[in-house]
């Protein structure tokens, strides 16, 4: 064997053995250093995902005759969480606030009676709150034997128009499917549910009897989104409604309420009890033009009152402060919003929230900050 190749396998061997030598001292550890610990989160912290770490909180005021007190400012309020007061971050009460409106139009048999005074009522409502500015967006849900999303989220109210103006009432009703819908299935706005807010109006009796999903698990879905709902009744003047206490429960518990267009049509007429036809205890004559004025203007009325306040509120919005020594926060929790120094005044807010994710929720603007 040459001289060469005595040295190339010499060298060859040396390398082979020095390579596990120079493995061995990278990858072993330092002499007494102590092994790596793995960190393990502290069960004793509060902790949430994302959005869910401010509340927000849409609050009406009204006064003893119903009249909206529209003159109050930031330290006016007190927000207790659980009982405990919580520091307000973020106040507004803009006349014109940018919110996500579902309407929810109950096309079951019970819409038939005054359908047409519904459809153009409808129709003022979301020309109202859809004014053609795109921080202004909103969906139409149509429910009877199914729900269906007639239109998706848009800022052109004349597309949800014109879906309006082609419905006709027939079939079930599936409320809940339809809340259901709205809290999961419309495309969601940048910014919801903080800027714009989330809002859902149904116009319908309440009555529900095609859906899969109940009453309970809609309306925790709709607390677990910070949706506020409004409801006007399609309930006829005269006639009983099982169902009421629906709308009251999904309206009171997420700081909305019912309007009753049909009910009080007369309270200010003599006579009705005392003057017996056909129809009913009417004082004005069912088919009569001053019937249908009655009618009419009953349901314009209610419409604009729920347009006014949706766009009137105050918003509160503070990030809860717990007690971290819980080992779990309570599933949850409630709120109680109070001005100390008007101990008289009405006040209308969500009762409570679920301290979790808001799903499909985008993170909130600093507070003070509203997105443009």
């Amino acid at each position: 064997m040459s001289a060469l190749r005595v040295f190339a396998a010499s060298s060859l061997c040396g390398l082979m053995l020095y390579l596990p030598a120079v493995a061995q001292q990278t990858t072993s550890p330092p002499p007494n250093a102590p092994p790596p610990v793995a960190q393990q989160p502290d069960p004793s912290r509060v902790q949430f995902k994302g959005s869910a770490t401010e509340v927000i909180v849409p609050v009406t005021v009204t006064d003893d005759k119903g009249r909206f007190v529209s003159n109050l400012v930031k330290k006016d309020f007190r927000v207790l969480d659980e009982g405990q007061p919580q520091n307000i971050e973020f106040f507004s009460h803009e006349e014109k606030q940018p919110i996500v409106a579902g309407f929810l139009i109950d096309l079951s048999n019970n819409s038939r009676i005054h359908w047409k005074t519904y459809q153009d009522a409808i129709l003022e409502l979301v020309w109202n709150l859809l004014p053609g500015d795109k921080r202004y967006t909103g969906y139409l849900i149509s429910y009877a034997n199914t729900a269906d999303i007639a239109v998706n989220t848009t800022w052109d109210s004349e597309k949800i128009a014109e879906k309006v103006r082609k419905m006709k009432p027939g079939g079930g009703a599936a409320l809940y499917d339809a809340i259901y819908l709205a809290c999961t299935r419309h495309e969601l706005v940048k910014g919801e549910p903080y800027e714009p807010r989330r809002v859902i109006i149904i116009v319908g009796d309440g009555h529900d009897n095609a859906s899969t999903h109940n009453l309970e698990e809609v309306l925790e879905l709709a607390q677990r989104n910070l949706v506020t709902i409004y409801a006007v009744s399609t309930m006829a003047f005269g006639f009983s409604n099982e169902a009421q206490d629906v709308l009251e429960r999904l309206t009171h518990k997420t700081g909305g309420h019912v309007e009753y267009p049909l009910n009080a049509l007369y309270k200010d007429v003599s006579g009705y009890l005392s003057n017996p036809s056909d129809d009913g205890n009417y004082a004005l004559t069912i088919g009569t033009g001053g019937y249908a004025a009655q009618i009419s203007n009953g349901i314009i009325k209610a419409v604009g009152g729920i347009g006014g306040e949706i766009t009137t509120q105050y918003i509160l919005r503070y990030k809860p402060d717990f007690d971290t020594t819980e080992s779990r926060p309570k599933t949850y929790r409630k709120i109680t919003v109070d001005i100390p120094g008007l101990p008289n005044v009405k006040i209308s807010a969500r009762e409570g929230y679920f301290p979790n994710e808001v799903p499909g929720a985008s993170a909130a603007p600093p507070a003070g900050e509203v997105r443009r």
